[in-house]
């Protein structure tokens, strides 16, 4: 992905920040037990000289001196534990504190980039940044029901608008569970403010928090990139086209409100295909009827996306953003 140097550097501070807030955290949870609990500390150091000692026999060859001191050792961890839990931590509340365990906040395992790494490539190159503030708003934990009601019905279906949503629910939970075996994709539709772009976010936020790397564009952003790296061969955007095709998950928003021509029609189909044949999953949100998708994009594209993407169809008598402004709903 391309990375000036000031870009990378920047990463890089954002990765020495992490570790020292996180020692700083380590350090204030050790001096609170400590003083809570002197009896951990007495432990942390007998643990300490009892694992010298016991590197010392086993080099002089005692092994009866050494299985001798692992029982203790043992004894002084479960010791340890037990403290922790009958005054209501954690078992890990004492234990190295990392934002990315993988790589320990490094940014690099085993000599290569880390997805934390990656990911973090992605929100500097794409300035997606403010996507993590989107994304703690918008969530299953934030995820709603009561926009949707059980008497309004489709005439497709015959389902409610209620039970149409929790089934969509349950198709996005399911894409998640089976994300790395499945490699799926979603095409979710409706009118406006019926949920779609809230409920792609509620999939892109889990993802992220299982280190996959997740690219989000509206329609409008993913073609003017794809654009400048045909016609006017930027660098920059000619080497985003990898990563769009390369990432774990394309989320592609509000697709229709583009200006439509031959460009885009093209695109989307090269977009769509290419992600297939690499096995890498997409969400699609878009106003348009399957029909109008048909009309402005070609049933050649219609046809992939009907064969390779689960469609979701979401509606509601009520538009969700306005009423969100007017009251506030119950979770889920």
């Amino acid at each position: 992905m391309p990375l000036s140097n000031s870009q990378y550097d920047e990463i890089m501070r954002d990765y020495d920040k992490r570790q020292l807030h996180n020692r700083h955290l380590l350090d204030t949870r050790r001096d609170e037990v400590f003083r809570k609990l002197p009896r951990i500390k007495e432990i942390d150091a007998l643990v300490a000289s009892s694992a010298v000692e016991q590197a010392r026999l086993y080099l002089n060859g005692d092994t009866s001196a050494v299985s001798a001191l692992k029982a203790k050792l043992d004894s002084l961890r479960g010791e340890k534990k037990q403290l922790l839990s009958d005054h209501g931590y954690p078992l890990d509340y004492l234990e190295p504190v990392y934002t990315c365990r993988d790589c320990r906040d490094s940014g690099y395992r085993d000599g290569k980039k880390c997805h934390c790494f990656t990911q973090a490539v992605i929100d500097t190159v794409y300035a997606q940044s403010n996507i993590r503030g989107v994304l703690a708003r918008e969530n299953f934990d934030t995820f709603s029901y009561d926009y949707y009601s059980d008497e309004d019905i489709s005439t497709t279906t015959g389902l409610s608008s209620l039970t149409t949503a929790q089934n969509a629910v349950r198709e996005c939970r399911n894409f998640i569970k089976d994300f790395d075996s499945r490699h799926g994709n979603l095409l979710i539709y409706g009118k406006t403010g019926v949920g779609k772009t809230f409920l792609s976010n509620c999939v892109a936020k889990e993802l992220l928090e299982k280190g996959r790397s997740v690219i989000y564009f509206t329609a409008f952003q993913l073609f003017d990139i794809l654009s400048r790296g045909v016609f006017d061969k930027d660098a920059d955007a000619i080497a985003a086209h990898q990563n769009i095709f390369d990432c774990d998950l394309l989320v592609i928003d509000d697709l229709g409100t583009e200006l439509s021509n031959a460009f885009t029609t093209s695109q989307l189909f090269l977009c769509v295909n290419e992600r297939l044949l690499r096995s890498k999953s997409t969400i699609i949100s878009t106003n348009l009827s399957l029909n109008q998708i048909v009309e402005i994009y070609s049933e050649r594209t219609f046809s992939r996306l009907c064969d390779a993407y689960t469609l979701i169809h979401l509606f509601s008598r009520v538009d969700i953003r306005i009423q969100k402004r007017k009251k506030p709903a119950r979770q889920v």
